[in-house]
């Protein structure tokens, strides 16, 4: 098989890259920056660049993006240039070049306010039910991407299986407060609980929507570790989080005592890949029972593949304040307007 990576020297695309090709298919890797499973230098912007990437191609897998870190430093036009008009340019040419199916990987972020329960309100618990309310650029793009992939689905059959990922970067958080807080694997091991993933259970989704797709059409489905949480454990976890886990994951306290860490005291939301389990017929490996696991061993907590794959960062430069340029003001965020 012949399969199109998009951000090809991105975390995401790298991982779907390597196992794909030790699977045996041909990879068609393309990415604005070399690296070594990028096959094709250039700009998802660039449409007679795309239609030749595409060329004899069965699947495309698109995770080439601007993210939510890119916020301080590019322009909203940059964000619509390459999440909205980079992926209609790619469904065109993917229709024209008669693609079998398209993967878009989409985000939890586009979600937005709407994971934001008011004050004294239970946690959220996030199905693709819920209705998305995007809070800034980087989700408004993604949630129009998506809706463009179901329009060609709807008017020229291209099957289209949009996957909003929850966390799977290994770099710090860039919440300074929080990064302040928590030791950067213990704050991880925490959002295995709610909202992180691990990279080898992505890209392991992203295979099986590629081949479910046209079986399906077209269908939207949260990619996140599985919760021991259940809807009667949400008010739980927005007033005493570590209450919840010790219901579920009674030999977490122990683990974590060794190593000085904690636990958060607040979880205002939860995100579900029910919907993905059964109908991707995904069987994610790596949750929080498994960190504890590794915890208890001695164990690295990230896959195989987490590990070989490693950090890609998402801004040349190192700020002062990390891995993001998170410092920068609004005014000076303005100036990229």
């Amino acid at each position: 098989m012949k399969v199109l990576v998009t951000g090809s020297a991105g975390h995401l695309g790298e991982g779907l890259a390597r196992t794909l090709k030790e699977a045996g298919n041909e990879v068609v890797g393309l990415d604005i920056r070399k690296s070594p499973f990028t096959t094709h230098v250039g700009s998802i912007s660039d449409r007679g660049f795309v239609r030749f990437c595409l060329r004899g191609v069965q699947t495309v897998l698109h995770t080439a993006t601007l993210h939510k870190p890119h916020v301080a430093t590019h322009s909203r036009q940059e964000f619509i240039d390459t999440n909205i008009t980079g992926t209609l340019g790619l469904l065109e040419e993917a229709v024209t070049a008669s693609v079998e199916a398209f993967v878009f990987t989409s985000t939890t972020s586009v979600f937005g306010d709407a994971l934001v329960p008011p004050a004294e309100a239970p946690a959220v618990w996030v199905t693709e039910d819920l209705t998305p309310v995007p809070k800034n650029i980087y989700g408004v793009t993604k949630a129009a991407a998506e809706d463009l992939c179901q329009l060609f689905y709807r008017d020229y059959g291209l099957c289209c299986i949009v996957l909003r990922t929850s966390r799977f970067f290994p770099e710090e958080d860039d919440d300074r407060e929080i990064r302040e807080a928590y030791a950067d694997q213990n704050l991880k091991a925490n959002e295995y609980l709610f909202r992180r993933v691990d990279l080898e259970d992505a890209v392991r989704a992203h295979l099986l929507a590629a081949e479910r797709a046209p079986a399906i059409g077209f269908g939207r489905y949260i990619i996140s570790a599985t919760t021991p949480f259940s809807p009667d454990d949400l008010p739980d976890l927005r007033a005493d989080a570590p209450r919840s886990v010790r219901r579920h994951v009674p030999q977490y306290e122990a683990a974590y005592e060794r190593r000085g860490w904690k636990m958060l005291p607040s979880i205002d939301r939860v995100y579900v890949n029910e919907q993905a389990r059964r109908e991707l017929d995904w069987k994610p490996q790596y949750d929080f029972k498994y960190i504890i696991d590794c915890l208890e061993s001695g164990s690295d907590l990230r896959s195989p593949l987490a590990r070989v794959t490693g950090s890609k960062g998402y801004h040349a430069p190192v700020s002062s304040e990390g891995p993001y340029p998170v410092g920068v003001s609004a005014a000076d965020a303005a100036t990229h307007e």
